[in-house]
């Protein structure tokens, strides 16, 4: 049995991680030689065309980031499961993201690194508490449910959005087109844990905006996506904050990566950007997972977090 490891950066890392807890199977990378007839399992982030085609044994493809979008836009994609990486430690990373945004912008902490540059010593706001403030969570999966359970521990009002019905005792939920309306009317703090799929990209606009609620404590909404940088409209995120749609912004993800130079979302006042990595998973975490599949795998036990090809995710 052989690993392949297809990565688009320098892969001898995660070689010798995957050497280390498989000691008995060969590890294979692209670009150096090997009998492409011996390979089962293929790790892989934004492979090249090719790569993963010419492999008859192939049992299954694991991606190594909780995304599979690059996969599925993949030309000649083997027909075969694709197991997302799931762990607690990416989890727990998303949730501190998320935590973190919600409260910096609930105790308005980008006006007061403002006043420390200008070196002004001004207070004269009484901040709403948490209990005052609505999260709505644009997506309801693993990541979004552990960082509403979060988030109410801190006071938040949280509500769920999902694309199909949900029921988690202690939220409220809306689900689906006739749903989306009222969840986009009861929120302050927008959080965006969706996947991208043909239905998501481009959904973060000035419409979507637009429906905000416009009744709450922070005086305007706030939008805060660690998910995906292509369900954003980063035009319309720039316009809705220069008029008044939206108060501020907490952007983790964008259309381009890495951010251009030139991107005004560097520098505008209402906007707190990082560079990819509210969930950056551990690769050693990441390493014994996909093991973890392989050897349930060949156990008869089957893979866990297979991917639903026809729903994205």
């Amino acid at each position: 049995m052989t690993l392949l490891v297809a990565l688009t950066w320098e892969p001898k890392l995660w070689v010798e991680r995957f050497q280390k807890l498989l000691p008995d199977r060969k590890i294979a990378v692209l670009g150096e030689p090997f009998d492409r007839r011996t390979v089962r399992y293929a790790a892989t982030w934004g492979p090249k065309p090719g790569s993963l085609s010419g492999l008859p044994m192939l049992d299954a493809i694991f991606s190594l980031g909780a995304g599979v979008d690059h996969l599925l836009s993949y030309p000649d994609l083997p027909d075969v499961p694709i197991v997302r990486v799931a762990q607690d430690d990416l989890t727990h990373r998303m949730s501190e993201y998320v935590v973190m945004h919600c409260l910096m912008h609930l105790r308005e902490q980008p006006r007061y690194d403002a006043q420390q540059r200008r070196k002004v010593w001004e207070d004269d706001a009484s901040p709403p508490t948490a209990r005052d403030v609505r999260v709505g969570i644009m997506g309801f999966g693993v990541l979004g449910e552990d960082a509403a359970r979060k988030l109410k521990v801190m006071g938040f009002d949280v509500a769920g959005w999902s694309r199909t019905p949900k029921e988690i005792e202690g939220f409220a939920m809306f689900s689906g087109t006739e749903g989306l309306d009222a969840f986009l009317a009861r929120t302050d703090i927008l959080v965006t844990l969706m996947p991208l799929t043909p239905e998501t990209r481009g959904i973060l606009n000035r419409e979507l905006f637009g429906k905000l609620a416009r009744d709450g404590r922070l005086g305007g909404p706030v939008l805060i996506n660690p998910g995906r940088g292509k369900l954003q409209v980063e035009s319309d995120i720039l316009e809705c904050l220069d008029d008044g749609t939206l108060k501020a912004a907490s952007l983790d993800v964008f259309e381009t990566e890495p951010l251009p130079s030139e991107s005004p979302l560097w520098s505008h006042p209402c906007v707190m950007v990082s560079p990819h990595n509210a969930a950056t998973s551990d690769p050693d975490a990441t390493a014994r997972y996909i093991v973890d599949q392989i050897r349930r795998y060949e156990a008869g036990q089957g893979f866990q977090n297979v991917v639903d090809k026809a729903r994205g995710y």
